[in-house]
Formats: C-alpha cells, sequence, structure tokens
C-alpha cells in the first residue's frame, strides 16, 4: 500500500508540473543592473548572464577568491586585561562609562570577497531585432539568450559544471557562416591577459587589505602587495567551432561559424585558511588546467548532461505545488510586479522557494568556504559588508533551509567553516574574553576571523562587540545532526566543537544582581537601549538574545553528551550553569524583554530580532509548551510591525510560522516579494523587497533574504523542533490546495504531504535512521516506528493507510 501511494504521489507530482509553468525565470530583454542578471554557480566558480546580443559582459566569481591574508588572531593580546573594568561599571549601573571602555575590546575589520573579472563577449553582428528571449531553467540550471539580428537566430547556452569544474558557453547562428565574436577578459583587480592559439590566458591577484565600503572613502582602503594576495587564473578554450579562430593580444577571434563552445577553468592559489595564499598557495595555473584538459574530453552534450545530472540529484529532492499557475508565459519580472500589486500567483510563490534552493546548490559546496552575504556573486571590489560572513544573523540564515528542504550536503561547507573558526576562536577567547573555548564575534571571512572589529575602538559597540557568534553557529553542527542522525559526525566532528563553544559560555558567565548567570557586558546585535535618564547604547548585561543561544547550546550537549559518552561531570556543570540562566522576562508592555532591565528600544521598529532567538531558530518557545512567552513574542512582532530590510522579513515570516500564525507569515512572504528597481553603484537602505531576477533587496542585495524565505516556506508547512512533527502547522489561507514532496524532519524523516481545502489528505514519511516518531495535525495525533528505509503513510485522520 505504501509503494503504491508513493508512486500514485509521484504521479499526481508530474502532472501537477504538467499543468503548470516550467520553473524557471524569463524575460524579454537583457538585463541592464546586476539585479537583472542569471546567477549561475557550481558552488566555487559563479558567473552572472546580462544576455545583451551585441556586447555580452558575464561577472566572474571565485568562492576562494578574497582580499587579505591569514588573520593575526592576536591583534590584541591584552584586551581581555580591560574586562574587569567594563564589568564593573556595569555592576555599578554606569552605562555610559561601560560603553566607552569597552572599545578596548575591539581588533580589525574583516577583508573582503572579491570580485574575479568580466569575461566579455563581442558578437560581430548587426543589431538584434524582433523576439527577445533570457531564461534561466531551475531545474537544470541552465541559462539560455534567444535572439535575431540580420537574417539570422542565435543562442547562447550557459552552466556552470561542478563534476566538470567548468564554466561552458554554447553559441550557435542559424545562417551559415553568420557567428562571430571576439572574446576578452577585463578585471577590477591587478591583472593580465594574453592569447594564443584558441585559449585566453587571464592571471591576476587579489589585494591584501580592503577596507569595508560602508566605511566611506579613505586612503589605501584596496591595498596590494605584489605577491601576498590570492592569485587567479582564468584559462578560455575555444573548444569546438566550425568557423576559423585566431588570437591576437589579449582577444581571441572566431568568424564564420554556425556553433562555438567555450570553456572557462578557473582556479585560484587559495590553500586553507591558515596557508599564505602568495607564498605558501596552490598552483592555480595547474589545477585550471587539469580541469580544462579534462572537460575538453567531452563533448557540450556531454558536459551538459553530465552537469544536469548531477545538480537534479539534490534539486529533485523536493517538489512543491501551491497551486496553478495564473498567468502562463509571464515575464518574470512583469509577475513580480504583478504580484506586487495585490495578484495572486501561487507559481511565483514556489518559484522563489525553489530559487533560494537553487541558490544554496548553487554557491555552497566548496569545504571551508561557505555561502556569503552575496552567496558567490559579487562585481565590487569594496562589496556591500565586505560580502562576508556575519554571524549576528546573517551567515546562519544563509543555512536554514539546507536541512529542512533536503539539502544537508550544502550544508557541509559552513560545517567545516566551524572547524576553523574554533581554531582562531581559542586565541580569540584567551585574548579577548579571557576565556577557556573558542569563540567568534560578528563578522568573519575566509581567513577565519574570529575577533570582535571596530578598528581598535573605533567602532559602535552595537555592532563591534558582541562574542555569541560561536555559540550560535555551533548549534548549526547540533541542527545537522539532528536531522541526519550520522552518530560519527555527532561524535567526532560535532562534539568536540560544541564542547569548545560551551566551555567559553561557561566561563564567560558570571553571577548577575540576582543571582542569575548572565553575560557581562552583553550587546542585542545592532540594536541600542534608551534608559530611564534618556542614555542611548548597546553596552549592558544578560542580553535576552544571549542568554537563549547560551539555553539553546547547553541544551543540545545534554541531549547530545549520553549519545556520546560525555563526561558526567562536565554534563553536570553544564545542566547546573543552565538552570541557573536568567530566564525571560515580559515587559510592561506585553513584550518578550530584549535587555535584561524593561528599557526601551532607541528604535522599536529595528530590523535585528535577535531576542527571538529562542523561537526560531531556537526551539524554546512555542503557543503549545510556552503559551505566555509565545505571546510576548508574537506582541514584540507586533511592536515592530511588518516593514523591515529583506532579511528581517525572511526572519519574521520563519518567527510567525512558529507562532503558528500562516496568515501573518504569508503576508510577511508576499511583502518579502515585493518588486523592487534595480540599483545603480551601491545603494544601502531599509525597506526591503526582490528585484527583478529574484535576488533579496536588503537594500541592496543580501542573499539571505532568499535562504530566509525558503526556509520560512518549509516552516509553514513542516515543524519538528518541538520533539514531534507538525504537519501544515501555519498553513495559509493563499495555499488552500497543494502538496510538496520531500521535506526533510528532525530525527530523520523526509515527508511528503497533500491538502485540499486547508485540510490535510495525505502524508507519508520515509526514515533514513531507525527511529520512534510523534506526528500532529491540528488536534490528532499519531506515533510510529520506522527502521532506516522504511516508509508510513497516513491518512488525513493520522491512520495508516
Amino acid at each position: 500500500m505504501t509503494r503504491m501511494f508513493l508512486v500514485a504521489l509521484a504521479a499526481l507530482a508530474v502532472t501537477a508540473r504538467a499543468q503548470t509553468s516550467p520553473l524557471e525565470l524569463r524575460y524579454d530583454r537583457p538585463a541592464r543592473a546586476f539585479e537583472e542578471t542569471l546567477p549561475l554557480g557550481n558552488g566555487r566558480v559563479g558567473a552572472t548572464v546580462y544576455g545583451n546580443p551585441r556586447r555580452e559582459v558575464i561577472h566572474l566569481n571565485d568562492a576562494t577568491l578574497w582580499t587579505g591574508r591569514p588573520v593575526n588572531a592576536r591583534m590584541n593580546p591584552e584586551a581581555h586585561r580591560h574586562l574587569p573594568a567594563v564589568r564593573a561599571a556595569l555592576a555599578a549601573d554606569d552605562w555610559a562609562l561601560a560603553e566607552q571602555l569597552v572599545r578596548n575590546l575591539q581588533g580589525s575589520f574583516s577583508q573582503s570577497y572579491a570580485p574575479l573579472g568580466d569575461l566579455v563577449l563581442e558578437m560581430m553582428h548587426g543589431e538584434a531585432a524582433g523576439t527577445y528571449e533570457r531564461r534561466l531553467d531551475l531545474a537544470t540550471a541552465t541559462a539560455a539568450v534567444r535572439y535575431a539580428a540580420g537574417a539570422s537566430s542565435y543562442e547562447r547556452t550557459y552552466f556552470v559544471s561542478n563534476p566538470d569544474r567548468i564554466f561552458a558557453i554554447r553559441l550557435t547562428g542559424s545562417a551559415p557562416g553568420s557567428l562571430g565574436f571576439r572574446l576578452g577578459f577585463s578585471s577590477p583587480l591587478r591583472y593580465a591577459v594574453d592569447a594564443s592559439s584558441h585559449t585566453l590566458v587571464a592571471r591576476g591577484e587579489a589585494p591584501v587589505h580592503a577596507e569595508p565600503s560602508y566605511r566611506g572613502p579613505m586612503e589605501r582602503a584596496i591595498v596590494y602587495d605584489e605577491g601576498k594576495g590570492t592569485r587567479f587564473v582564468v584559462l578560455a578554450r575555444v573548444a569546438d567551432t566550425d568557423g576559423h579562430v585566431t588570437g591576437t593580444g589579449g582577444t581571441i577571434e572566431v568568424g564564420g561559424a554556425t556553433h562555438a563552445t567555450i570553456l572557462v577553468s578557473i582556479a585560484t592559489s587559495f590553500n586553507g585558511f591558515d596557508r599564505e595564499p602568495g607564498l605558501d598557495g596552490r598552483n592555480e595555473v595547474a589545477i585550471a588546467q587539469a580541469q580544462l584538459d579534462a572537460a575538453a574530453r567531452w563533448d557540450t552534450a556531454a558536459l551538459h548532461a553530465r552537469h544536469v545530472a548531477d545538480f537534479r540529484t539534490y534539486f529533485d529532492r523536493v517538489a512543491i505545488d501551491l497551486g496553478p499557475d495564473p498567468v502562463p508565459g509571464l515575464t518574470t519580472d512583469a509577475r513580480l510586479k504583478r504580484y506586487s500589486e495585490g495578484a495572486s500567483d501561487p507559481y511565483l510563490e514556489a518559484l522563489y522557494f525553489q530559487f533560494g534552493r537553487y541558490l544554496l546548490i548553487s554557491s555552497s559546496r566548496t569545504p571551508g568556504a561557505p555561502a556569503n552575504l552575496q552567496g558567490i556573486w559579487n562585481p565590487h571590489v569594496r562589496p556591500p559588508w565586505s560580502s562576508n560572513y556575519t554571524t549576528n544573523i546573517n551567515a546562519e540564515m544563509n543555512y536554514w533551509p539546507a536541512e529542512v528542504t533536503n539539502l544537508a550536503e550544502m550544508h557541509e561547507p559552513l560545517l567545516s567553516f566551524i572547524e576553523n573558526l574554533a581554531v582562531t576562536g581559542r586565541v580569540t577567547a584567551e585574548t579577548f574574553w579571557g576565556t577557556r573555548g573558542w569563540s567568534v564575534a560578528h563578522n568573519s571571512d575566509i581567513w577565519a576571523m574570529s575577533n570582535p572589529v571596530g578598528d581598535f575602538g573605533k567602532g559602535d559597540p552595537a555592532w563591534a562587540n558582541w562574542p555569541m557568534g560561536g555559540i550560535w553557529l555551533a548549534t548549526h553542527l547540533w541542527e545537522h545532526w539532528q536531522f541526519s542522525r550520522d552518530e560519527t559526525f555527532l561524535r567526532e566532528r560535532a562534539w568536540p566543537l560544541l564542547v569548545g563553544a560551551a566551555e567559553f559560555a561557561l566561563d564567560w558567565l558570571v553571577e548577575g544582581p540576582d543571582g542569575w548567570l548572565i553575560t557581562s557586558p552583553a550587546t542585542s546585535p545592532e540594536n541600542t537601549f534608551r534608559t530611564p535618564d534618556g542614555f542611548v547604547g548597546a553596552t549592558t548585561i544578560a542580553t535576552t538574545g544571549d542568554m537563549a543561544m547560551i539555553r539553546e547550546l547547553f541544551t543540545a550537549i545534554l541531549d547530545g553528551g549520553p549519545v556520546v559518552g560525555a563526561d558526567e561531570a562536565f554534563l553536570q556543570r553544564v545542566r547546573d550553569a543552565r538552570d541557573r540562566l536568567v530566564p525571560y522576562r515580559v515587559g510592561r508592555q506585553g513584550n518578550l524583554q530584549e535587555w535584561y532591565h524593561d528599557w526601551e528600544d532607541s528604535d522599536p521598529k529595528h530590523r535585528h530580532q535577535t531576542h527571538l532567538f529562542g523561537v526560531y531558530p531556537g526551539s524554546q518557545i512555542d503557543p503549545h509548551r510556552t503559551p505566555e512567552l509565545a505571546a510576548a513574542a508574537r506582541t514584540t512582532l507586533e511592536i515592530k510591525g511588518d516593514e523591515s530590510t529583506g532579511w528581517s522579513k525572511a526572519w519574521r515570516i520563519n518567527l510567525w510560522a512558529r507562532l503558528l500564525d500562516g496568515n501573518r507569515a504569508h503576508k510577511l512572504f508576499r511583502e518579502l516579494l515585493s518588486y523592487v528597481d534595480p540599483v545603480t553603484g551601491l545603494s544601502y537602505g531599509e525597506g526591503g523587497g526582490t528585484y527583478p531576477n529574484l535576488f533579496d533587496a536588503h537594500p541592496p542585495f543580501q542573499i539571505d533574504g532568499n535562504f530566509g524565505g525558503t526556509a520560512g516556506v518549509a516552516e509553514m508547512l513542516v515543524q519538528s523542533h518541538a520533539g514531534g512533527i507538525a504537519l501544515l502547522p501555519a498553513l495559509p489561507d493563499a495555499w488552500p490546495t497543494g502538496s510538496v514532496r520531500g521535506l526533510r524532519a528532525r530525527g530523520g524523516l523526509t515527508i511528503d504531504l497533500a491538502w485540499e481545502r486547508g485540510a490535510l489528505t495525505s502524508a507519508t514519511f520515509t526514515a533514513s535512521a531507525a527511529g520512534d516518531f510523534r506526528v500532529a495535525y491540528r488536534d490528532r495525533g499519531a506515533s510510529f516506528s520506522l527502521g532506516s528505509g522504511q516508509s508510513a503513510t497516513l491518512d488525513e485522520n493520522l491512520e495508516p493507510r
């Protein structure tokens, strides 16, 4: 019966898919700005396609090309000696003095994710006329441009292959001999380019330092030190053509052709977070040449087939149907504008969900180099917020959809990056905070920088003095275990890191004025308070976000300890500390307090909501187990309102879903998909939404909003944080009928759901690890046991089928 149901469900999914538009972004004109380009990537190499008929410019990136060199973790070795004075000021309620003194606990800024350069195609034909199409097929990770010029029609196909580590461009012209072009390269970094025979060779080097763009114009904002930065190479070969090919200077020219394939191989000298990329780097030229030679053994069709098979291994695990396409054939930008004006479009909502999964597969397949603030797509030498790893929300949000949307392998780059951070983080814990264990502040980069930023005292403590990034990141190790039930991973990789983070937390906690254990000093990322006497500051004690993250970590330690056979004395120490953590507090407005004292926020509608960590992504507050705290969290969100930046809206979607308000979550999801015009240059602002190519608008582009939005859709359909599995816990009225296949739940379950007229009709569960499971739908519940690989199907009453 189970097997028959699965076959039937698959058939229904195929039928539903056949009745709707394919999963693709489509446009009827070339991109005019970066926020209209089509993003491609194999998890390391990124390409953004403009699709201009006459002059195609493709931005290239490599996940390992950053400014800088290995960080000096001991940059401020005596910083911790200033800590007693800060704590004394806080104990005396001298908030202004503490705010001043805490600046002594600061170090350098992070380095920046660098652009590699632009591949340029100058086409040798007249102006395009007539029909123009530009598409990105999410299911195959393939972009295409089609247009006519003169008596010929032209097509370009683009894909970045993971199995063959190559970026491929296939060009065709319908008329004999009509295809001709010049291939060139340019870069905003230092580089040199040459061309001989069929291959263009570009070599360059990243700066050893880049100041964050938000610091504005300044001397030595970009610094080169020849031979010290990360080197890069681009090899672009015309591998297959029926035309003639010549290489002259820095360009390759192809003429008299009907088809041509360009294979682009990219490599850098990056050799690990703790190795000098200039002096002890990899041989980028040899690596790129080997990649190119290997790929050239395959014809274009075979390369594409291998790419598609690899990509679909991950992408096809999840299918979602939220309703039919109301406007088949409408371009994505027009569809987004229509939706922003209030029209219903369940196809666009499903497309956006799958676009987030597409972006994660495309940007996160390089160990130690997780997706950054812009994923892997960045054209700026000084990108927004350095395009770094901002660990006070954004780096973590990038990975919220990894486990639940069945992309656990894409979580690996972050998990391995955490291992790097623990190395530098031990030095940071010792020198900045005077503790054991390891810690990370609110910014990092590929060099695993873990220190608090601020340029040694110049930074605002609101964003410079927050030491909790390591504790938040450590919860991702626990999440991976919860979804996978991989005991080897937990025992050998996760557990030592969890213990190190807990050691920092245990040493960092001190006894507070009411006898509870507190953090001191403490900030709530990027937010500030106002005291009754009018002082506005950020430095205080026991912020709610701090305490929630420590509580989440300690609970993971206590739950995981018996699995790995941990030392009981250590577990008892953690248990005792958890019991003494200052509890949540409800403020006079009925809100969940952000601060130890019932102070006002200087900006009540601030984009950050770190004090709601215990609702999501944590697992401490929900309407069933902690109704009073859940009500306070809801009041907090009401006070904040719904208008905010892109990533903040995405977080609030998940928060409302956890509070079981599907309609409010969907309202914010709609607002997240509000159309935003592309920007020229860098424009920082409030009021997020979505750019024409579905990139999240913070603004500017910040990819965590995409990932958070995808996670929010999953959270409306399945939740598994409270020891059981809730089906359709926050289903909005806007999705009365639909289905989803392949979502994951903690405990190692894959879940397929179908519903009609707002009510569950069937649910199938397949276990990747043996276990006992509890599921709930509305006021009904069921329990069952499954062995690894076994399945069970329940009907709308949670009865076996």
